[in-house]
């Protein structure tokens, strides 16, 4: 028994390298090398593009011809002031955000809310909630096209089955509702994804204080606004965030419900940019381009700030 302690020393002495037991740590300097290749790709289709990007911007490139002018500011000036089609698809971008991330966020918390619990039940209806998102955009935009179709869609044989036939319109040929049957389209389509990372906010909160509140008498409002809302601040920034950009992506799932090109009322920023590109534009649409990024960074950034303020009880 006595040897016990030496020989298994010598056992940790021969398995541990030198550095292990002394200690130290040292990196292998080739290890730096393995995000090399991820890094030469984002360079090369990421980096590289975003800054030619700019650079054409201020041209009046047609995307053919070897030679072009460079024309300052006059792009950015055409799209802000003189463009009616980008600012009419600007206004629908907006209008589509603001119901995306509205009702997207809203609709997803409550369900996540509601199916937290493990019960099988529960994992059923999220893996059925969830089942939309694995559908390509062109898949859900021709479903969604027979659901709205006038004549003999879901919503207007609804209205009729409901006797409410006088409530029946073009769904996605009338230009007041249009952008927002695009918008519900746009939920069925990612609430899932987001019901998922909302469950997963929820579940990491420590259920001890729930039951804290719940023997010092808070209400179950109270539980949800100084406990839930607060401790999901994470889940939610990523929700919203996921979801604004989705939101100004929804090409291919416009280009599907309205057809290339797209009708006025259901333009959208990533449609009007490629128009741009198909009229041989290219110097333009980069400008397009670029106002369209800075438009995703800067809403992105004041929303989450927004949401910062109001899960920190305005601190």
């Amino acid at each position: 028994m006595s040897d016990a302690g030496p020989r298994r020393g010598t056992l940790v002495q021969r398995v541990l390298p030198r550095g292990a037991r002394s200690g130290s740590r040292r990196v292998n300097p080739m290890l730096y090398l393995f995000p090399l290749p991820a890094l030469v790709l984002y360079v090369v289709f990421f980096v590289i593009p975003t800054l030619q990007t700019f650079q054409y911007s201020v041209t009046n490139w047609d995307g053919y011809s070897g030679e072009y002018d460079v024309v300052g500011l006059n792009n950015f000036t055409r799209a802000v002031t003189a463009d009616a089609l980008f600012t009419n698809a600007l206004v629908n971008n907006l209008k589509f955000m603001g119901v995306v991330v509205l009702g997207q966020t809203g609709i997803s918390l409550l369900l996540a809310v509601l199916l937290v619990k493990n019960s099988r039940a529960s994992v059923a209806l999220r893996a059925l909630f969830f089942f939309p998102t694995v559908l390509s955009s062109v898949s859900v935009g021709f479903i969604w096209k027979f659901v709205y179709d006038p004549n003999f869609g879901l919503v207007n044989g609804a209205l009729d089955g409901l006797g409410l036939g006088s409530f029946k319109s073009a769904l996605l040929g009338d230009p007041a509702q249009a952008i927002y049957w695009l918008s519900i389209t746009q939920i069925w389509f990612h609430a899932g994804m987001m019901i998922v990372i909302f469950v997963a906010g929820l579940q990491a909160i420590p259920k001890e204080l729930y039951e804290a509140a719940e023997v010092d008498g808070a209400s179950p409002w109270r539980r949800f606004r100084h406990i839930t809302w607060p401790l999901i601040a994470p889940a939610t920034g990523i929700v919203v965030a996921y979801t604004i950009v989705q939101s100004f992506r929804a090409f291919d799932v416009v280009l599907s419900l309205s057809g290339n090109p797209p009708s006025r009322w259901l333009d959208i920023l990533s449609t009007r940019i490629y128009a741009s590109f198909a009229n041989s534009e290219f110097g333009y649409a980069a400008t397009e381009s670029v106002l369209f990024i800075m438009l995703i960074f800067a809403t992105t950034f004041f929303m989450r700030q927004f949401l910062r303020l109001v899960q920190g009880g305005g601190k």
